[in-house]
């Protein structure tokens, strides 16, 4: 199996049946996902090492990215980056069913995009349902939110600290809670107009 065929699969939303074979080409990716994660967590590396580590982790180049480790991904092959992004420590991405994260994000400590979900049924929960997350752009996500799959966060959002968002936020909002609700709009100030 080829990457952008294994990509085009997961990004249609089927299903991936436990044992088939785009199930064992991810757990080859997430070998390869492990490796790279291992040599950005274990040793010190210049900012500039990072982004190019991370280049190589997601496959596709990034611009004024930066990364404070640790990082976690058991994919890496289905996150896309925008401009002036920074990712905090210990973030947990699984991006199987896809990452999409815009211009000016801010993610804080500890925050899980997590793009999977499994089969209810106990007999085939092997099996799994890719489901795609996407971040608008200025977006600031605070320390230990979990964003679940399926699950589209409007420009400007604020996701407060410790909220599961389960549901779409719309642009200029906070949302906070378990799971996450809305709980107000961003007024914005326009000076000198």
């Amino acid at each position: 199996m080829e990457l952008s065929e294994f990509l085009n699969y997961l990004n249609s939303g089927k299903t991936v049946e436990g044992g088939s074979e785009v199930h064992k080409y991810m757990s080859e990716l997430s070998g390869e996902a492990m490796k790279i994660t291992a040599q950005i967590n274990n040793v010190y590396h210049s900012p500039e090492e990072l982004k190019t580590l991370f280049e190589t982790l997601i496959g596709r180049p990034t611009e004024d990215f930066r990364l404070f480790p640790p990082f976690y991904t058991d994919c890496g092959k289905n996150i896309r980056v925008g401009k002036n992004v920074f990712i905090n420590s210990g973030c947990c991405f699984q991006d199987q069913g896809g990452i999409t994260i815009g211009d000016g994000v801010l993610i804080g400590h500890q925050v899980v995009l997590a793009t999977l979900d499994h089969v209810l049924d106990h007999d085939k929960r092997q099996s799994i349902i890719p489901r795609p997350i996407v971040i608008g752009n200025n977006v600031w996500i605070g320390s230990h939110a979990t964003i679940l799959g399926g699950v589209t966060i409007g420009d400007n959002a604020v996701i407060a600290a410790g909220a599961v968002v389960t549901k779409d936020v719309p642009p200029n909002t906070i949302a906070g809670g378990v799971p996450a609700k809305i709980i107000k709009k961003i007024e914005t100030e326009r000076k000198g107009l």
